[in-house]
């Protein structure tokens, strides 16, 4: 998919934020929701978007619904740095297939990084433990 890409209505998270598919929420504002990933590629690894911009990537969303969400993505990491104490934090946006984009719902993925600890893939591997997302994401609520 090109940058150009029609927004779907019918992206997974789309279908999150109207309530369609489940997830393990970290924190929810009327405008932003902040969630574990389910292809987590470290412990803690948590996406945050926006609910009301239809933007497929970074092109397509206005200024002002852009500093929500940054806002969001800042107050989620801070969350994640000191609920988990990883050694450092990859914050990563992709913009078009060709970039590494898989999911056509601009979003920011906030991956704690562990010394010594390899990162999955991107959008690899299986899904993991309910159970376990759901620990972690009460570690990182717990510190915002």
């Amino acid at each position: 998919m090109s940058l150009e890409t029609i927004y779907d209505v019918d992206n997974i998270f789309a279908k999150i934020i109207r309530g369609e598919m489940a997830c393990v929420k970290i924190e929810e504002t009327n405008d932003t929701l902040a969630f574990m990933d389910v292809f987590p590629q470290s412990r803690g690894h948590c996406l945050v978007v926006h609910k009301n911009a239809d933007a497929t990537n970074l092109f397509d969303i206005k200024t002002e619904s852009l500093g929500a969400l940054v806002n969001m993505v800042q107050r989620i990491a801070k969350g994640v740095k000191d609920g988990l104490n990883p050694d450092g934090i990859r914050i990563a946006q992709f913009n078009g297939a060709p970039a590494g984009q898989t999911v056509f719902h601009l979003h920011f993925h906030i991956i704690p990084v562990y010394e010594n600890r390899a990162l999955a893939p991107h959008a690899g591997g299986s899904p993991a433990d309910a159970a376990l997302l759901e620990e972690t994401a009460a570690k990182i609520r717990a510190a915002l």
